[in-house]
């Protein structure tokens, strides 16, 4: 698969180094609003077509699909340019930042038999495949905690008064959008949307989210869901059920799932070594052969910003 890059940045980096893990993986062309981020980016990686105009880009055949990891607020727009030129589309979470823009993306997708994904890295793990298969292994589920508390080095440069994207709400950045979609994500993928929601974000002095906690209420079970980006937290996420337990030992890229009975004796482990994106790549390259993608893929990412959307209601977030 030939791969077009926008949005050269650290997140790139990863992608392309786990998609050169993948037969028939290619970058053959990159776009940058500068030159000389184009051309420094082409050749550190040997990308042989660098646009600075994105109209030239959108509309070039030296590549078949699009990879996007732009800020979140131009997504919607870059993504659904690309469908329209009849590109197939891997976009980083979150797809959009309203469920109107994301379904709408969808449908374009559809209408122009493309294929258009999400790059939520963490569900589509093999350890995240191995989780879903133990969850009846440990009777009826009554609590979920899961969390993603990750200290930014950009808090530091805010603190001194610098501002860097991940703290500008205008562009759709926080802790929410940037952490939260990896609690949430995987919540409704598992379980579906829940009955109520209730949460808290704490603002910072940009206005943009510093980290949140939601709660989250189903017909038999609870949960609660952390995410910050001015704390770490190390402990495992968990599933709790009356029978056993299951911990994910990071919930945005899963490597090791343990299941626990009861006593909490660890009964049975999965783990993987691979890279963490190489799974989403590996879905996108297979969808984009075959002409179509698994339904559940467009349910979560739709789920998703729904839960984001009622979140920002109820944290009392206007954008």
């Amino acid at each position: 698969m030939r791969l077009g890059i926008v949005g050269t940045n650290w997140i790139t980096d990863r992608m392309i180094t786990a998609g050169r893990t993948i037969e028939g993986f290619e970058v053959t062309a990159v776009y940058s609003r500068t030159a000389e981020r184009a051309t420094a980016f082409a050749a550190t990686y040997d990308i042989k077509h660098r646009f600075t105009d994105w109209q030239a880009f959108i509309v070039s055949d030296s590549y078949d699909a699009v990879y996007i990891a732009t800020p979140n607020l131009l997504h919607a727009e870059q993504t659904m340019a690309a469908l329209n030129a009849k590109k197939h589309v891997l976009c980083e979470k979150p797809l959009t930042l309203t469920a109107a823009e994301g379904q709408a993306l969808f449908d374009c997708a559809k209408q122009n038999d493309v294929i258009l994904m999400e790059a939520m890295k963490s569900t589509e793990a093999a350890a995240f495949n191995q989780l879903e298969k133990w969850l009846n292994d440990i009777g009826t589920i009554r609590r979920v905690n899961f969390h993603y508390n990750q200290y930014s080095s950009r808090y530091d440069k805010l603190k001194a008064d610098v501002v860097e994207n991940a703290f500008r709400p205008e562009l759709g950045n926080g802790a929410l959008t940037d952490l939260g979609v990896y609690t949430i994500a995987p919540l409704v993928r598992l379980f579906g949307l829940p009955l109520s929601v209730s949460a808290e974000l704490h603002r910072l002095s940009t206005g943009a989210d510093g980290q949140g906690t939601v709660i989250a209420k189903y017909s038999e079970m609870t949960a609660v869901l952390s995410f910050s980006k001015i704390i770490n937290s190390y402990l495992p996420s968990e599933i709790i059920g009356e029978d056993g337990i299951l911990t994910i030992d990071k919930i945005s890229a899963p490597a090791i799932i343990k299941k626990y009975n009861r006593q909490g004796e660890e009964i049975e482990r999965f783990e993987h070594h691979a890279q963490p994106m190489s799974y989403e790549i590996k879905t996108f390259m297979d969808a984009c052969q075959s002409g179509s993608i698994h339904s559940s893929k467009e349910q979560m990412s739709m789920d998703t910003l729904r839960m984001l959307e009622i979140i920002k209601r109820e944290a009392k977030i206007h954008e």
